[in-house]
Protein backbone atom coordinates (compact mmCIF):
# COMPACT_ATOMS: atom_id res chain seq x y z
CA UNK A 1 0.00 0.00 0.00
CA UNK A 2 1.00 3.53 -0.90
CA UNK A 3 1.82 5.51 1.92
CA UNK A 4 0.01 9.06 1.50
CA UNK A 5 -0.48 10.36 4.99
CA UNK A 6 1.81 9.88 8.33
CA UNK A 7 0.59 10.94 11.36
CA UNK A 8 3.33 12.24 14.36
CA UNK A 9 2.02 12.70 17.98
CA UNK A 10 4.53 14.27 19.94
CA UNK A 11 7.00 17.32 18.90
CA UNK A 12 9.63 16.98 20.89
CA UNK A 13 13.05 16.08 19.81
CA UNK A 14 12.02 12.15 18.41
CA UNK A 15 9.01 13.88 16.73
CA UNK A 16 11.04 16.30 14.71
CA UNK A 17 14.06 13.59 13.82
CA UNK A 18 11.32 11.26 12.30
CA UNK A 19 10.12 13.99 10.06
CA UNK A 20 13.52 14.51 9.41
CA UNK A 21 14.61 11.53 8.61
CA UNK A 22 11.18 10.48 6.35
CA UNK A 23 11.80 13.57 3.97
CA UNK A 24 15.80 12.86 4.19
CA UNK A 25 14.78 9.24 2.80
CA UNK A 26 12.42 11.10 -0.15
CA UNK A 27 9.23 10.87 1.69
CA UNK A 28 7.06 13.28 0.15
CA UNK A 29 3.65 12.50 1.12
CA UNK A 30 2.00 14.42 3.74
CA UNK A 31 2.61 14.39 7.72
CA UNK A 32 1.05 16.18 10.29
CA UNK A 33 2.91 16.43 13.43
CA UNK A 34 1.45 17.01 16.17
CA UNK A 35 2.65 18.62 20.12
CA UNK A 36 0.95 19.64 23.05
CA UNK A 37 2.83 22.71 24.02
CA UNK A 38 2.90 25.17 22.27
CA UNK A 39 6.34 25.86 21.29
CA UNK A 40 8.40 24.47 18.38
CA UNK A 41 10.61 21.91 18.99
CA UNK A 42 13.16 22.40 21.41
CA UNK A 43 16.12 21.09 23.02
CA UNK A 44 15.06 19.82 26.88
CA UNK A 45 19.24 18.96 28.27
CA UNK A 46 20.43 22.43 28.21
CA UNK A 47 17.13 22.83 30.78
CA UNK A 48 18.99 22.06 33.17
CA UNK A 49 22.26 23.11 32.36
CA UNK A 50 22.75 26.49 30.59
CA UNK A 51 19.16 27.85 30.96
CA UNK A 52 19.02 27.52 34.63
CA UNK A 53 22.66 29.04 34.90
CA UNK A 54 21.29 32.46 32.56
CA UNK A 55 23.44 31.29 29.62
CA UNK A 56 20.42 30.19 27.13
CA UNK A 57 16.95 31.67 26.88
CA UNK A 58 15.89 29.48 24.04
CA UNK A 59 16.66 26.28 22.81
CA UNK A 60 14.46 25.64 19.87
CA UNK A 61 15.82 23.26 17.23
CA UNK A 62 14.04 24.41 14.04
CA UNK A 63 12.43 27.46 14.15
CA UNK A 64 11.36 27.05 10.38
CA UNK A 65 9.22 23.81 9.73
CA UNK A 66 7.40 25.01 6.93
CA UNK A 67 10.99 24.11 4.94
CA UNK A 68 9.84 20.33 6.23
CA UNK A 69 6.38 20.35 4.21
CA UNK A 70 4.59 19.16 7.48
CA UNK A 71 1.13 20.21 8.95
CA UNK A 72 2.05 21.06 12.27
CA UNK A 73 -0.25 21.35 14.75
CA UNK A 74 1.23 23.20 18.30
CA UNK A 75 -0.68 22.92 21.68
CA UNK A 76 -2.96 20.49 20.78
CA UNK A 77 -2.54 17.32 22.84
CA UNK A 78 -3.43 13.74 21.73
CA UNK A 79 -6.21 12.21 22.95
CA UNK A 80 -7.23 8.60 22.03
CA UNK A 81 -6.47 6.49 18.58
CA UNK A 82 -9.37 3.85 16.69
CA UNK A 83 -9.36 2.88 13.61
CA UNK A 84 -6.75 4.02 12.01
CA UNK A 85 -7.61 7.35 13.11
CA UNK A 86 -6.12 9.88 16.24
CA UNK A 87 -7.86 12.16 18.19
CA UNK A 88 -6.88 15.51 19.53
CA UNK A 89 -8.78 17.78 22.02
CA UNK A 90 -8.87 19.99 18.63
CA UNK A 91 -9.73 17.13 15.93
CA UNK A 92 -8.98 14.07 14.10
CA UNK A 93 -6.50 12.77 11.59
CA UNK A 94 -6.68 9.65 9.83
CA UNK A 95 -3.41 7.73 8.82
CA UNK A 96 -1.61 5.19 6.77
CA UNK A 97 0.90 5.33 9.08
CA UNK A 98 1.00 7.08 13.01
CA UNK A 99 4.53 7.95 14.93
CA UNK A 100 4.13 7.81 18.83
CA UNK A 101 6.40 10.33 20.67
CA UNK A 102 4.64 11.78 23.13
CA UNK A 103 7.91 11.51 25.75
CA UNK A 104 6.91 11.35 29.27
CA UNK A 105 5.56 13.73 32.33
CA UNK A 106 6.85 14.25 35.67
CA UNK A 107 6.40 12.40 38.50
CA UNK A 108 4.34 14.66 41.79
CA UNK A 109 4.14 14.19 45.28
CA UNK A 110 1.02 14.42 47.16
CA UNK A 111 0.56 17.71 48.85
CA UNK A 112 -1.10 21.16 48.78
CA UNK A 113 1.85 23.10 48.97
CA UNK A 114 3.24 24.71 45.74
CA UNK A 115 5.92 22.50 43.82
CA UNK A 116 7.72 22.96 40.96
CA UNK A 117 8.80 20.69 38.25
CA UNK A 118 11.48 20.75 35.45
CA UNK A 119 10.34 19.29 32.02
CA UNK A 120 9.38 21.84 29.81
CA UNK A 121 11.50 25.53 28.71
CA UNK A 122 8.30 27.56 30.72
CA UNK A 123 9.75 25.41 33.53
CA UNK A 124 13.07 26.16 33.21
CA UNK A 125 12.29 29.84 32.66
CA UNK A 126 9.96 30.33 35.23
CA UNK A 127 12.32 28.55 37.60
CA UNK A 128 15.49 30.06 37.00
CA UNK A 129 13.61 33.85 38.36
CA UNK A 130 13.13 31.80 41.24
CA UNK A 131 16.78 30.89 42.08
CA UNK A 132 18.22 33.83 44.18
CA UNK A 133 20.67 34.68 46.65
CA UNK A 134 19.02 33.18 49.89
CA UNK A 135 16.23 31.52 48.98
CA UNK A 136 15.64 28.02 50.73
CA UNK A 137 15.10 25.64 47.75
CA UNK A 138 14.35 21.88 48.71
CA UNK A 139 14.88 19.08 45.82
CA UNK A 140 13.34 16.19 45.80
CA UNK A 141 15.64 13.62 44.43
CA UNK A 142 19.05 13.15 43.70
CA UNK A 143 18.62 11.55 40.39
CA UNK A 144 20.47 13.11 37.33
CA UNK A 145 17.84 15.94 37.37
CA UNK A 146 17.99 16.82 40.78
CA UNK A 147 22.02 16.80 40.82
CA UNK A 148 22.21 19.55 37.96
CA UNK A 149 19.60 21.65 40.00
CA UNK A 150 20.88 21.81 43.19
CA UNK A 151 24.38 22.41 41.05
CA UNK A 152 22.59 25.68 39.41
CA UNK A 153 20.65 26.78 42.60
CA UNK A 154 24.14 26.65 44.75
CA UNK A 155 25.88 28.61 41.49
CA UNK A 156 22.96 31.50 42.23
CA UNK A 157 23.35 31.51 45.96
CA UNK A 158 20.60 29.60 47.06
CA UNK A 159 20.65 27.15 50.65
CA UNK A 160 20.20 24.23 48.94
CA UNK A 161 18.94 20.98 50.77
CA UNK A 162 18.17 18.04 48.74
CA UNK A 163 15.87 15.44 50.06
CA UNK A 164 16.88 11.67 48.59
CA UNK A 165 14.68 8.78 49.25
CA UNK A 166 17.36 6.18 48.46
CA UNK A 167 20.95 5.06 50.25
CA UNK A 168 22.59 7.35 47.90
CA UNK A 169 22.45 9.77 44.82
CA UNK A 170 21.86 8.58 41.77
CA UNK A 171 20.77 5.22 43.43
CA UNK A 172 18.37 4.48 41.29
CA UNK A 173 20.32 5.23 37.77
CA UNK A 174 23.45 3.65 38.66
CA UNK A 175 23.38 1.36 41.78
CA UNK A 176 24.29 3.00 45.62
CA UNK A 177 27.58 1.87 45.32
CA UNK A 178 28.69 4.16 41.99
CA UNK A 179 26.11 6.58 42.98
CA UNK A 180 27.70 6.78 46.47
CA UNK A 181 30.79 8.03 44.72
CA UNK A 182 29.19 11.40 44.30
CA UNK A 183 27.80 12.22 47.62
CA UNK A 184 31.11 14.07 48.72
CA UNK A 185 30.25 16.50 45.29
CA UNK A 186 27.28 18.34 47.54
CA UNK A 187 29.00 18.86 50.63
CA UNK A 188 31.91 20.42 48.57
CA UNK A 189 29.16 22.61 47.36
CA UNK A 190 27.93 23.97 49.98
CA UNK A 191 24.65 21.77 49.66
CA UNK A 192 22.67 19.62 52.37
CA UNK A 193 22.12 15.66 51.26
CA UNK A 194 19.57 13.94 53.12
CA UNK A 195 19.89 10.35 52.09
CA UNK A 196 17.04 7.89 53.14
CA UNK A 197 14.32 10.39 53.82
CA UNK A 198 11.31 10.24 52.56
CA UNK A 199 8.87 12.80 51.83
CA UNK A 200 4.93 12.36 53.43
CA UNK A 201 3.81 15.39 51.06
CA UNK A 202 4.50 18.98 50.25
CA UNK A 203 3.16 21.69 52.36
CA UNK A 204 3.21 24.94 52.16
CA UNK A 205 6.20 26.82 53.17
CA UNK A 206 7.89 23.49 52.86
CA UNK A 207 8.02 19.76 53.15
CA UNK A 208 6.45 17.01 55.57
CA UNK A 209 8.84 14.09 56.59
CA UNK A 210 7.92 10.68 57.01
CA UNK A 211 10.35 10.61 59.89
CA UNK A 212 8.15 13.30 61.31
CA UNK A 213 10.60 16.18 60.55
CA UNK A 214 9.95 20.02 58.85
CA UNK A 215 12.45 20.70 56.03
CA UNK A 216 11.21 24.45 55.44
CA UNK A 217 11.44 25.90 51.95
CA UNK A 218 10.59 28.82 49.95
CA UNK A 219 11.15 26.80 46.90
CA UNK A 220 10.49 23.16 46.11
CA UNK A 221 11.37 21.31 43.46
CA UNK A 222 10.01 17.81 43.01
CA UNK A 223 12.73 15.42 40.59
CA UNK A 224 12.06 12.05 41.52
CA UNK A 225 11.83 10.69 38.04
CA UNK A 226 8.97 10.63 34.75
CA UNK A 227 6.09 8.57 33.62
CA UNK A 228 5.46 7.85 29.72
CA UNK A 229 2.65 10.01 28.30
CA UNK A 230 0.57 7.03 27.57
CA UNK A 231 -2.94 7.12 29.44
CA UNK A 232 -4.20 8.14 26.34
CA UNK A 233 -3.75 5.15 24.85
CA UNK A 234 -5.61 2.95 27.27
CA UNK A 235 -7.85 0.83 24.86
CA UNK A 236 -6.63 1.67 21.53
CA UNK A 237 -5.16 -2.38 21.54
CA UNK A 238 -1.36 -0.61 21.29
CA UNK A 239 0.83 -3.10 23.76
CA UNK A 240 1.93 -1.11 26.39
CA UNK A 241 4.05 -1.93 29.66
CA UNK A 242 6.75 1.32 31.33
CA UNK A 243 6.34 2.68 27.73
CA UNK A 244 4.90 1.36 24.33
CA UNK A 245 6.09 -2.19 23.22
CA UNK A 246 8.09 -2.24 20.19
CA UNK A 247 10.25 -4.84 18.69
CA UNK A 248 14.02 -3.96 17.47
CA UNK A 249 12.76 -2.06 14.42
CA UNK A 250 10.11 -0.28 16.38
CA UNK A 251 7.07 -1.35 15.46
CA UNK A 252 3.83 -1.15 17.95
CA UNK A 253 1.77 -4.27 18.47
CA UNK A 254 -0.89 -2.18 16.29
CA UNK A 255 0.11 -2.77 12.28
CA UNK A 256 1.17 0.43 11.33
CA UNK A 257 2.29 2.15 14.32
CA UNK A 258 5.51 3.09 15.46
CA UNK A 259 7.24 4.72 18.98
CA UNK A 260 10.31 5.96 19.38
CA UNK A 261 11.65 8.84 22.32
CA UNK A 262 11.05 8.17 26.07
CA UNK A 263 8.11 6.63 25.59
CA UNK A 264 8.85 3.51 23.40
CA UNK A 265 10.02 0.43 25.64
CA UNK A 266 12.10 -1.45 22.55
CA UNK A 267 13.97 -5.24 22.60
CA UNK A 268 17.59 -4.73 22.59
CA UNK A 269 19.47 -7.78 20.78
CA UNK A 270 22.51 -6.71 22.56
CA UNK A 271 20.93 -6.90 26.46
CA UNK A 272 18.35 -9.38 25.40
CA UNK A 273 15.48 -7.61 27.02
CA UNK A 274 13.53 -4.83 26.56
CA UNK A 275 14.65 -1.32 28.06
CA UNK A 276 13.45 1.93 27.95
CA UNK A 277 15.19 4.95 28.14
CA UNK A 278 15.26 8.98 28.68
CA UNK A 279 18.50 9.86 26.72
CA UNK A 280 18.63 12.82 24.42
CA UNK A 281 20.67 10.11 22.56
CA UNK A 282 17.84 7.79 22.30
CA UNK A 283 15.05 10.39 20.68
CA UNK A 284 18.27 11.87 18.47
CA UNK A 285 18.62 8.36 16.84
CA UNK A 286 16.15 5.95 16.99
CA UNK A 287 14.26 7.91 14.40
CA UNK A 288 17.01 6.81 11.66
CA UNK A 289 15.81 3.51 12.31
CA UNK A 290 11.85 3.84 12.53
CA UNK A 291 11.65 5.97 9.23
CA UNK A 292 13.61 3.69 7.45
CA UNK A 293 11.26 0.94 8.33
CA UNK A 294 7.98 2.68 8.32
CA UNK A 295 9.33 3.49 4.28
CA UNK A 296 9.28 -0.06 4.01
CA UNK A 297 13.03 -1.30 5.42
CA UNK A 298 13.96 -3.66 8.17
CA UNK A 299 16.49 -1.80 10.49
CA UNK A 300 17.37 -3.32 13.47
CA UNK A 301 17.88 -0.62 16.64
CA UNK A 302 20.10 -1.80 19.33
CA UNK A 303 22.10 1.50 20.83
CA UNK A 304 25.13 1.28 22.98
CA UNK A 305 22.51 4.04 25.29
CA UNK A 306 24.57 7.44 26.09
CA UNK A 307 24.14 10.36 28.74
CA UNK A 308 26.04 12.71 30.02
CA UNK A 309 25.55 15.25 32.89
CA UNK A 310 27.08 18.25 34.12
CA UNK A 311 27.16 18.20 38.31
CA UNK A 312 28.98 20.46 40.59
CA UNK A 313 32.00 21.82 37.81
CA UNK A 314 32.20 17.43 36.67
CA UNK A 315 31.09 16.48 33.34
CA UNK A 316 29.75 12.67 33.87
CA UNK A 317 29.35 10.30 31.15
CA UNK A 318 27.55 6.81 31.12
CA UNK A 319 27.52 4.51 28.01
CA UNK A 320 25.63 1.06 28.08
CA UNK A 321 23.38 -0.92 30.42
CA UNK A 322 24.38 -2.37 33.58
CA UNK A 323 21.47 -4.30 34.70
CA UNK A 324 22.24 -7.73 34.77
CA UNK A 325 26.44 -6.93 34.98
CA UNK A 326 28.32 -9.78 37.60
CA UNK A 327 31.14 -7.15 38.18
CA UNK A 328 31.93 -3.83 38.84
CA UNK A 329 35.62 -2.88 38.46
CA UNK A 330 36.72 0.91 39.34
CA UNK A 331 39.89 2.48 37.37
CA UNK A 332 41.51 5.67 38.82
CA UNK A 333 40.86 7.62 41.96
CA UNK A 334 37.32 7.70 42.84
CA UNK A 335 37.97 10.12 45.56
CA UNK A 336 39.16 12.69 43.16
CA UNK A 337 38.37 14.26 39.96
CA UNK A 338 38.89 11.96 37.27
CA UNK A 339 37.47 8.11 37.06
CA UNK A 340 35.60 5.44 36.09
CA UNK A 341 33.22 2.90 36.89
CA UNK A 342 32.97 -0.11 34.48
CA UNK A 343 30.31 -2.79 34.71
CA UNK A 344 31.09 -6.18 33.01
CA UNK A 345 28.48 -9.21 32.46
CA UNK A 346 30.09 -12.32 31.37
CA UNK A 347 33.28 -11.07 30.72
CA UNK A 348 32.17 -8.24 28.18
CA UNK A 349 31.80 -4.67 28.90
CA UNK A 350 27.71 -3.94 29.58
CA UNK A 351 28.57 -0.23 30.81
CA UNK A 352 30.89 2.39 31.51
CA UNK A 353 30.18 5.63 33.52
CA UNK A 354 33.28 8.24 33.49
CA UNK A 355 33.99 11.71 35.86
CA UNK A 356 36.46 13.40 33.72
CA UNK A 357 37.70 10.74 31.50
CA UNK A 358 35.67 11.42 27.97
CA UNK A 359 38.42 9.12 25.86
CA UNK A 360 37.71 6.11 28.42
CA UNK A 361 34.23 7.00 27.79
CA UNK A 362 34.73 6.78 24.18
CA UNK A 363 36.94 3.75 24.14
CA UNK A 364 34.30 1.50 26.45
CA UNK A 365 31.36 2.69 24.35
CA UNK A 366 33.41 0.87 20.87
CA UNK A 367 34.51 -2.11 23.44
CA UNK A 368 30.52 -2.66 24.44
CA UNK A 369 30.04 -1.68 20.70
CA UNK A 370 32.15 -4.85 19.69
CA UNK A 371 31.32 -6.97 22.25
CA UNK A 372 34.55 -8.55 23.12
CA UNK A 373 35.61 -10.13 26.16
CA UNK A 374 37.68 -7.97 28.52
CA UNK A 375 40.42 -8.70 31.27
CA UNK A 376 39.45 -7.06 34.40
CA UNK A 377 42.68 -6.51 36.16
CA UNK A 378 44.18 -3.99 32.54
CA UNK A 379 40.44 -2.28 33.11
CA UNK A 380 41.42 -1.59 36.65
CA UNK A 381 44.89 0.10 35.78
CA UNK A 382 43.99 4.07 34.61
CA UNK A 383 47.70 3.91 32.75
CA UNK A 384 46.33 1.41 29.88
CA UNK A 385 43.94 2.84 27.59
CA UNK A 386 40.73 1.29 27.89
CA UNK A 387 40.89 0.50 24.41
CA UNK A 388 43.41 -1.94 25.26
CA UNK A 389 41.61 -3.74 27.74
CA UNK A 390 40.07 -6.65 25.38
CA UNK A 391 40.74 -9.86 26.32
CA UNK A 392 44.61 -11.22 24.86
Amino acid sequence: MRIERVVIAGAGLAGLRTLEELRARGYDGAVTLIGAEARPPYDRPPLSKGVLAGEADDTTLRPDLAVLGADVRLGEAATGLADGVLRTDRGEYAFDRLVLATGAAPLPLPGPGPQRMLRTLDDALSLRDALRPGVRLAVVGAGWIGAELATAAARAGCAVTVVEAGPAPLSVALGPEAGGRTSPWYAAAGVELRLGELVSSVQPGGLALASGDWLAADVIVTAIGVRPSLSWLWGSGVALDNGVIVDDGLRASVPGVFAAGDCAAFFSRRYRRTLRFEHWDVALRAPEVLAANLLGGSESYDPVPYFWSEQFGRMVQYAGYHGGADQLVWRGDTGGERFAACWLAGGRLAAVLTVGLPRDLLQGRRLIEAGLPVDAARIADPAIPLRDAAAR
